[in-house]
């Protein structure tokens, strides 16, 4: 187990949020050192004359404003000397276990919460020192970066990674959050989107601290009685503190298809659901535990997303189950433009 230098300051708990720094891509010009330097983008098979989204950009591609979930054709108009990879996800996944096991060897409690992320629960005197050694040994053992974030609560250290990036350390703490967070848009805070945002500046909030200053009755009418005090919470920068050193689970196992050619053919489109929910079922079999509701995912030309979703009768790893659900919700769809990707995902409870 690594340790770290200690000092005379009184320990105190901290929590610590390892991002890897733009991961997918950093993994494919690990694998192809040729690429360093060059821009990058991941997604679909590689061919951004096929209909696929970006699943990750390098830093150098971002530049020409290349971000995850745009076309590939719209990102190689965007930079047309991009080098196109296919996702390979046993790769990463790979990777991305071995990032988790050198975490494991500091003496901390490790929460992962996807392939590129964990939070580290410590109690240490310098958090600082901690993050750099970290950030070596991922360095040493996988050859990436990370970013690290450090806080008080969850919240904040999440929102710490942001401003190390890339392959820096930054300290959020009720401390400097007004002045670090207060100016900044609502649609900076983690959990909060622009649909949510644009819906806060028609109430007149338009920053994180009028968030944090704002009725939570006015809230409560707006976005719910759960939903819109939880926002104002997010506005002073309050945040889970506990740090679960559990697997990662994964909450649904999800598959989808972006179609070359446009479907509009109803029978068709049924039969793609259906098949795609049959896949979706093999997996929830391997996961070995059943799922308790299933989504349909639709993707309308040009390029208009809708998602439906609906519980199952009782948690179930039935392929009829599965697909009987997922035909069922695709019924719902009214939107009668023509179809560029369908996606079937089934959710699993909560232990």
């Amino acid at each position: 187990m690594r340790g770290w230098p200690h000092t005379d300051r009184v320990p105190e708990d901290w929590i610590l949020h390892v991002d890897l720094d733009q991961f997918i891509a950093a993994v494919e010009v690990m694998r192809h050192p040729e690429l360093r330097g060059r821009p990058v983008v991941v997604g679909g098979v590689g061919d951004p004359t096929q209909r696929a989204v970006v699943a990750t950009a390098s830093y150098e591609a971002r530049e020409f404003g290349i971000q995850s979930g745009m076309p590939l054709r719209l990102a190689a108009k965007r930079c047309p000397g991009a080098v196109f990879l296919p996702v390979d996800k046993p790769a990463y996944e790979e990777v991305s276990e071995r990032v988790m096991a050198t975490l494991r060897e500091f003496p901390v409690v490790v929460e992962v919460v996807g392939w590129d992320e964990a939070f580290l629960g410590v109690r240490t005197e310098e958090p600082e020192t901690l993050a750099a050694e970290i950030q070596a040994a991922v360095q040493t053992e996988t050859g990436l970066s990370c970013s690290v974030g450090i806080g008080d609560n969850k919240l904040r250290a999440k929102l710490a990674t942001g401003f190390g990036k890339p392959a820096g350390i930054y300290r959020l703490t009720k401390e400097n959050w007004d002045e670090v967070m207060g100016g900044l848009p609502t649609e900076a805070l983690w959990g909060i989107g622009r649909k949510t945002a644009k819906k806060l500046a028609e109430l007149g909030v338009h920053t994180v601290d009028e968030l944090g200053r704002s009725d939570p009755q006015e809230l409560a009418e707006r976005f719910g009685p759960t939903m819109g005090p939880w926002y104002r919470i997010l506005g002073l920068g309050v945040g889970d503190r506990e740090v679960t050193a559990t697997p990662y689970v994964p909450r649904s196992r999800s598959r989808e298809v972006t179609y070359q050619h446009n479907l509009s053919d109803p029978v068709e489109i049924s039969r793609e659901v259906a098949t795609l929910a049959r896949r979706v079922a093999e997996d929830v079999v391997a996961e070995g535990r059943p799922a308790v509701r299933v989504g349909v995912k639709v993707r309308f030309a040009p390029f208009v997303t809708q998602t439906r979703s609906s519980t199952l009768p009782g948690p179930t790893s039935d392929a009829e189950d599965i697909e009987k659900a997922a035909l069922a919700v695709l019924a719902r769809f009214e939107d009668s433009r023509p179809i560029r990707l369908l996606g079937v995902r089934a959710e699993f409870g909560t232990a």
